[in-house]
């Protein structure tokens, strides 16, 4: 589970990483500028998130897939002699198939 944080002390834009993207409509690229978004987001009275690096995941996240292609997971996995989360990882390329 992320925690959020609220004091300003706490905060430090080098603990934040920048997000470049590409802008079709301006032919350039966008950077999202830190130490301006953790500067608005406090100003709104948010709450900001801990940086990536500072948070605990537990390593399980919910994956909603349909029942069609759950089905198919479930058929190609067991065809394998693997669990599910074996053969979405493998599909992934996360591990060797």
């Amino acid at each position: 589970m992320a925690t959020k944080r609220k004091a300003k002390a706490a905060l430090s834009a080098d603990h934040y990483t920048c997000r470049l993207a590409w802008s079709v409509k301006d032919n350039e690229f966008i950077a999202t500028v830190v130490e301006e978004v953790l500067q608005d987001t406090l100003a709104e009275g948010e709450e900001i998130p801990a940086p990536w690096d500072e948070r605990t995941f537990c390593g399980e996240f919910n994956l909603r897939l349909g029942p069609d292609l759950h089905k198919k997971v479930a058929l190609e996995a067991a065809e394998r002699h693997e669990s599910m989360n074996t053969y979405v990882i493998k599909q992934l390329g996360l591990i060797d198939a």
